[in-house]
C-alpha cells in the first residue's frame, strides 16, 4: 500500500484482513510491520469500509479475533475521523452514509465482544449524526424489534442502551427535547417487553427450581439466559429514560407519570425473585448470581428514580411500600432470603436517602389548601408534596420501629464479624482502607454508618437514650481491663463506633470526663494485641470529645501503646 490520500476499496478487504491478523501475532517480526501498516491506513478513505467487511464477514474461515480487532479500530477511527478536521481527509459523507446502513444490518452478531463493541461505536456515531444526519436511527432499531428472534432483539437492546445512554450526556436545550421525544416513541414498547419477559423468567425459575437436572436443561437452551440479559438491559433503558428524558421534578413539580407505573412492577419484581437467590445458591451458579444481580439492579433503580423524581415518588404505592419493604430487609434479612451484601446495601441507601431528603421535609406553614380557581404555584405543590411525604414517612417509620431500626444498625451491622477480624489482622492497611477509605455505599459497615448518622439526625431525642443505653449495657458486659475479644467486647466496639458519629447530642445523657477516666483511659493504655480493636475506637472518641477533656494528654504521654 502507498499513497497516503488513495482510497482503499473491496479489493483491499482480503489484504487489511492479513494485516489484521498479523497484527495479532505473538512473533514481534510480524506484528510492528503490520501495526504500522495499520497506522498507514487508518486516515485513507474507505478504511472503515473495509473493516466493516471484514466485521460482517461470518463462518468458518474468518477469525473471530480478527473481527473483534477490525471493531476495536473502527471504534477508534470514529474518535479521529468521523468529524472533518483540517489536518485529515476524514470519512466522505457517502461512506458514513454506507458505513451507517450496514452497521444497522450487522446488529445481530452471535459473539457477545463484538456485539458489544458494535454498539458503543454505533453509539459514538449516534452522538455525532443524530438526528441531523441519522434521523431514522431509532426508527430502524424499532422496526428490527418487532420481527426479531430472542437474540437480534438482545443485540437491538444492547445498541439501544449503549445510545441512549451516550445522548443523554448531550446537555444543550434541543438535545433534551430531541431526548423527550425518544422517550415517547420507545417507553410503552420497551416497558411492555420487560413486564412480558419477567413473567417468563419467574415461570422458568419456577420449573427449574423444582428440576435437579439444570445443568443439562440450560444448555440444551441458550434462551433463558439471554432473555434474562435482554431484560437487564430493558430495566437500564426504562431507567434510562425516565431518568433522561424528563427534567428532575424536584425543579418542576410536574410529576413523571412513569415513575408510579415503574416503580411497584419493579418492587413486586423484586419480592418474586428474591427466593430465588436461596433456592439455587448451591444448585446452579448461572440462575443464582442472575436472581443476586437482578435484585441489586432492581434495587438501584428504585434508588436512581427516587434521587431524580422524588415528588413522583410519593404515592401511596411507591413511597411508604418501598421502605417498608427496605425497612424489613434490613431488620430481618435472613426471614426475606436477602441476606447477601450487595442488596442490604441498596436498601439501605434507599432508607437514608428517602431519610435525609429535603423535598420531604414539612414547610412550617403545612399543606397549602387551594380555595381559588387559581392553579396552585410551584412552591405551594412542592409544600404539598413535602407535607404528604412526609405523613406516609410517620406512619411506615413510628417511633418503636426506628428504635427498632437503631438497634438493628449498632447490634448487627456496626459488628466486626470473624472474617473482618481475619482480614484485620491480616492486611491491616487494605482493612483500613475497605472500612473508612472506599465511598459508603460499597460496603456495607460504612453504609450501615451513614444511615445510622442520618437516622439520627432526623430522630435525635428519640434515640439518644437508645445509643446511650447500648453503650452502658456494653461497657457492663466487657469491662476495662477485659482482653478477650468477646462478644461484649465487639458491642463495646460498635457501641463506641454509634457514640463517636452522635457524640455532639450525648453530653446531656453521659458524662463523658467520668467515662474517659472510668473507661477510656484504661482502654487506650492497654497495650494487649486483642485490645486494638477498642484502641482504634477510643481514638476517634477522644478526637471528637478533645474540647470536654483536660487531662487525657497527661494520660496519651505516659502511654507506651498508642
Amino acid at each position: 500500500w502507498s499513497g497516503d490520500s488513495m482510497a482503499l476499496s473491496a479489493g483491499d478487504v482480503p489484504t487489511m484482513y492479513a494485516v489484521l491478523a498479523n497484527s495479532l501475532s505473538a512473533d514481534e517480526a510480524t506484528r510492528h510491520p503490520a501495526e504500522s501498516a495499520l497506522a498507514q491506513c487508518e486516515p485513507r478513505p474507505g478504511f472503515c469500509s473495509c473493516l466493516l467487511e471484514i466485521i460482517s464477514a461470518r463462518g468458518s474461515s474468518c477469525r473471530e479475533d480478527v473481527r473483534l480487532l477490525a471493531t476495536v479500530y473502527f471504534k477508534n477511527s470514529i474518535n479521529r475521523y468521523w468529524r472533518t478536521r483540517r489536518d485529515s481527509y476524514g470519512i466522505s459523507n457517502e461512506e458514513k452514509d454506507h458505513l451507517r446502513k450496514n452497521l444497522l444490518l450487522n446488529i445481530r452478531e452471535e459473539n457477545n465482544q463484538i456485539a458489544l463493541q458494535l454498539a458503543v461505536l454505533i453509539s459514538k456515531i449516534a452522538r455525532l449524526d443524530y438526528p441531523r444526519e441519522w434521523r431514522d436511527l431509532f426508527s430502524i432499531l424499532a422496526q428490527q424489534l418487532q420481527s426479531a428472534d430472542v437474540l437480534a432483539s438482545h443485540r437491538v437492546f444492547m445498541v439501544l442502551f449503549r445510545t441512549l445512554k451516550e445522548l443523554s450526556t448531550k446537555r444543550l436545550a434541543v438535545d433534551q427535547r430531541n431526548y423527550a421525544e425518544i422517550t415517547s416513541h420507545l417507553f410503552e414498547y420497551t416497558w411492555n417487553l420487560w413486564k412480558s419477559d419477567v413473567q417468563t423468567i419467574l415461570q422458568n425459575l419456577s420449573m427449574l427450581s423444582q428440576r435437579n437436572d439444570l445443568d443439562s436443561i440450560l444448555e440444551q437452551s441458550n434462551d433463558l439466559i439471554l432473555i434474562c440479559d435482554r431484560w437487564l438491559l430493558c430495566l437500564k433503558i426504562i431507567r434510562q429514560l425516565i431518568f433522561s428524558g424528563y427534567a428532575s421534578d424536584s425543579t418542576t413539580a410536574q410529576e413523571v407519570w412513569q415513575v408510579r407505573e415503574v416503580c411497584p412492577t419493579v418492587l413486586s419484581a423484586i419480592q418474586s425473585l428474591l427466593p430465588y437467590y436461596s433456592s439455587f445458591k448451591d444448585k446452579q451458579a448461572k440462575l443464582w448470581e442472575f436472581a443476586k444481580r437482578a435484585c441489586t439492579k432492581l434495587m438501584k433503580v428504585l434508588v436512581t428514580l427516587q434521587g431524580r423524581h422524588p415528588y413522583s415518588f410519593v404515592h401511596q404505592t411507591v413511597l411508604p411500600a418501598t421502605v417498608d419493604f427496605c425497612l424489613n430487609i434490613i431488620t430481618n434479612p435472613e426471614q426475606a432470603g436477602a441476606s447477601f451484601e450487595e442488596f442490604l446495601i441498596q436498601c439501605m441507601v434507599l432508607v437514608k436517602t428517602v431519610s435525609e431528603c429535603k423535598e420531604y421535609k414539612p414547610s412550617a406553614t403545612g399543606r397549602v389548601i387551594n380555595q381559588s380557581a387559581e392553579p396552585l404555584s410551584l412552591e405551594q405543590k412542592k409544600k404539598n408534596f413535602a407535607a404528604v411525604a412526609s405523613d406516609m414517612l410517620k406512619v411506615v417509620l413510628p417511633g418503636d420501629r426506628v428504635v427498632l431500626l437503631c438497634n438493628i444498625l449498632i447490634r448487627r451491622y456496626f459488628i466486626y464479624t470473624a472474617k473482618d477480624l481475619e482480614e484485620w489482622s491480616e492486611n491491616p492497611e487494605s482493612f483500613h482502607h475497605e472500612q473508612n477509605v472506599v465511598q459508603w455505599t460499597e460496603k456495607q459497615r460504612p453504609c450501615a454508618e451513614a444511615l445510622f448518622i442520618v437516622i439520627f439526625e432526623n430522630y435525635r431525642e428519640l434515640l439518644a437514650p437508645v445509643v446511650v443505653s447500648i453503650l452502658r449495657e456494653a461497657m457492663s458486659v466487657s469491662p476495662p481491663l477485659e482482653t478477650d475479644v468477646t462478644s461484649g467486647m465487639l458491642l463495646k466496639d460498635a457501641a463506641y463506633t454509634a457514640a463517636g458519629h452522635v457524640y455532639y447530642e450525648l453530653s446531656n445523657y453521659l458524662s463523658f470526663n467520668e467515662w474517659f477516666h472510668g473507661s477510656l483511659s484504661i482502654e487506650i493504655s492497654n497495650g494487649h494485641p486483642n485490645m486494638r480493636i477498642i484502641r482504634r475506637k477510643v481514638a476517634l472518641l477522644l478526637g471528637q470529645w478533645i474540647s470536654e477533656v483536660h487531662s487525657f494528654i497527661i494520660v496519651l504521654e505516659n502511654s507506651k501503646h498508642y
